[in-house]
C-alpha cells in the first residue's frame, strides 16, 4: 500500500462511528465536507470536561470554574497557534462559520459600508457567505457584485479591472469552494482587495481543516471557520480578525460577560476577544476544538493535505472511468480539495444517494448550500463525495462498483 494511503488505515481505529453497521452493510462515510467524523480522543476530551470539570467560565473563583476557564482559554490559544495568528485576542469564538460571518457583517459592515459603496463576493460561494451581504447590502444601499469562474472552475482574475476605480469595501470569498473543490489563490486575492482599499473576509472553512494555514502569510483581515468540520463537534466556530479592526467593531450581542462596567444608563464594554462572545459560551465545544486540533497536529497538516490530493486523485481517476459521469472544478487534485461534485446521466443525485445509502455509503445530494452556483453551471443539483483522513482507497472503489451496479440496475 502507498505510504500516504496508510495513513487513513492506521488511525481508522480512532473513529467508533466507523466500526458500525448501515442497512447491515459496513459503514461509508464519504460526506466530510458536511461534517467530519469524531475520534475518541475528542470524544474522551469532552467527556472528561463534563465528568471532572464543569463550570461556567471567567466568572466563579473556585477550584473547577478556574479549570474550566484555563482550558477555555488555552483552546483558544491553540487555535491562534493553528492558523498563526499574531495573539490568541485575535480569536473570537462562534457557534459556527456563519456566525462568524454574521458577526462581521454586523459589527464591521453597518459601521463601515456607505451607500452606492461595492461589496464584492464570487459566483463560487456557500450561502453562508453570499446571505449577508446581500442583507448588508439592502441594509445600507450598497451595491453586491460577482466575480465569475471559468469552465475549469477558477475565479475570472480579469474581472478584477472592472472595479478599480469603484468604492470597493469589502472582498468576501471561500479559500476553497465546498462544490468545484478549487482552491483559490487566496495570498494574490488578498492582494487584489488591497489594492481596491476593500477589507477581506475568507471562508475557510473547507481549508483550515484540510491543509496548512497561516493568516499572517496569507495577510486576510478576517477567516472563519468551523469546529465541525476539522474532528471538533457542533456549535463551535472561529473568526479571526486583525486586532486593529477588532477593536474598533462594536459587539455583535450584548448581555452577559462582554461588558466591563453597566450604569443604568450606559455600559463599558469588555477587551477583545471577550467583547464578542456574550452570554455562557460553548465550552464544551471549545476543549473538544482543542482536543481535534491536537489530534491533527501529530499527524501534521502536511500529512493531512498529501493524503487528501493522493485520494482525490485516485477518485478522479476512477470516477472519470465510469460512462456518464460529469464532475465539477478543475482536473488536477493539487488544485482541489478533498471533494468532487458529479452527476450520472440518467439517475437525479437525489435517487443516486438513496441508492448508494442501501449500500451502506454516505454521500451528499443536492445544491449543497451554493444554488447560485449550480445556476452558474446550468444544473439544478449535483452528488458529492468528500473525504478526510480516515477515508481509503477501497471505500472509492467501493463507490465507484456500485455506480456500475446502479447503471446496471437502471439500464442508462
Amino acid at each position: 500500500m502507498d505510504e500516504v494511503f496508510e495513513l487513513g488505515s492506521k488511525i481508522r481505529e480512532d473513529f467508533p462511528i466507523l466500526k458500525r453497521l448501515v442497512r447491515g452493510k459496513p459503514f461509508v462515510y464519504l460526506d466530510s465536507a458536511a461534517t467530519t467524523q469524531k475520534p475518541i480522543q475528542v470524544i474522551e476530551a469532552i467527556k472528561n470536561y463534563y465528568e471532572m470539570f464543569n463550570a461556567n467560565v471567567h466568572r466563579g473563583i473556585y477550584s473547577i470554574a478556574e479549570e474550566a476557564t484555563v482550558a477555555y482559554e488555552k483552546a483558544r490559544e491553540k487555535v491562534a497557534h493553528f492558523i498563526n495568528a499574531r495573539s490568541p485576542r485575535e480569536i473570537v469564538f462562534t457557534r459556527n462559520a456563519t456566525e462568524a460571518i454574521n458577526l462581521v457583517m454586523y459589527s464591521w459592515g453597518l459601521s463601515n459600508v456607505r451607500r452606492r459603496d461595492v461589496l464584492l463576493t464570487t459566483e463560487m460561494e456557500h450561502h453562508s457567505n453570499l446571505l449577508p451581504w446581500q442583507t448588508l447590502s439592502k441594509l445600507k444601499g450598497a451595491t453586491l457584485k460577482f466575480i465569475g469562474f471559468n469552465e475549469d472552475g477558477f475565479l475570472k482574475l480579469e474581472e478584477f479591472d472592472k472595479y478599480k476605480n469603484k468604492s470597493v469595501k469589502l472582498f468576501a470569498f471561500t479559500f476553497a469552494s465546498n462544490v468545484l473543490g478549487t482552491i483559490n489563490q487566496v495570498r494574490e486575492l488578498v492582494k487584489y482587495a488591497k489594492k481596491m482599499g476593500a477589507v477581506t473576509i475568507v471562508d475557510a472553512a473547507q481549508a483550515v481543516p484540510h491543509m496548512p494555514v497561516d493568516v499572517q502569510q496569507l495577510d486576510c483581515d478576517f477567516m472563519v471557520f468551523s469546529g465541525h468540520k476539522m474532528l471538533g463537534p457542533m456549535g463551535i466556530g472561529v473568526l479571526y480578525g486583525k486586532e486593529r479592526l477588532l477593536e474598533e467593531m462594536k459587539p455583535f450581542m450584548v448581555g452577559g460577560e462582554m461588558v466591563k462596567a453597566v450604569s443604568f444608563e450606559s455600559s463599558e464594554w469588555n477587551d477583545i476577544p471577550w467583547k464578542f462572545e456574550a452570554g455562557t459560551p460553548n465550552v464544551e465545544g471549545a476543549i473538544g476544538l482543542a482536543a481535534a486540533i491536537d489530534y491533527l497536529q501529530r499527524l501534521g497538516m502536511d500529512t493531512v493535505r498529501k493524503h487528501e490530493v493522493k485520494l482525490t486523485e485516485h477518485a478522479l481517476d476512477a470516477l472519470t472511468r465510469v460512462d456518464g459521469i460529469t464532475y465539477y472544478g478543475p482536473s488536477s487534485p493539487e488544485q482541489r480539495c478533498g471533494l468532487i461534485s458529479f452527476n450520472l446521466k440518467g439517475i437525479h443525485p437525489h435517487d443516486l444517494a438513496m441508492f448508494l445509502d442501501n449500500e451502506g455509503i454516505a454521500i451528499r445530494a443536492g445544491h449543497h448550500c451554493a444554488m447560485l452556483l449550480h445556476n452558474r453551471l446550468g444544473i439544478t443539483a449535483s452528488a458529492r463525495v468528500s473525504f478526510y483522513i480516515y477515508n481509503i482507497p477501497s471505500e472509492i472503489d467501493l463507490l465507484v462498483n456500485n455506480l456500475e451496479k446502479i447503471k446496471k440496475m437502471l439500464e442508462i
